[in-house]
């Protein structure tokens, strides 16, 4: 059973920092393109970084830029999402995708599997 799980989600004042983590089972990982994606409430899901097969190659949203790092680790089957300088605008749940097809994409229909989510939110 193909599963991608999200973890490390939480509350924190702005400024602050959170990690989130995805492990993935019964996929190739090392085949995949990863993406972290966000969804506010009353909101559409949102870009927010994905990388390439190998790490080598990653993008991001210009709201993520220079405050969030997308890494993955392929012997252990997760990518993680650092996030510093947190904003109340990056409150939302956040979700982990994997991309079959390997390729660095923004649009959430491109994605093939997808978690359940975790839950951040920044408030002072």
């Amino acid at each position: 059973q193909v599963q991608l799980v999200e973890s490390g989600g939480g509350v924190v004042q702005p400024g602050g920092s959170l990690r989130l983590s995805c492990a993935a089972s019964g996929l190739i990982f090392a085949n995949t393109a990863m993406g972290w994606f966000r969804q506010a409430p009353g909101k559409g899901r949102e870009f927010v970084a994905a990388i390439n097969w190998n790490g080598r190659s990653t993008n991001y949203a210009d709201s993520a830029k220079g405050r969030f790092t997308i890494s993955r680790d392929n012997a252990r089957n997760t990518v993680s999402l650092q996030m510093n300088s947190l904003k109340t605008e990056d409150t939302g749940v956040y979700f982990c995708a994997a991309d079959y097809a390997a390729q660095i994409v923004t649009t959430p229909s491109s994605y093939d599997i997808w978690g359940q989510g975790t839950q951040v939110t920044v408030s002072s």
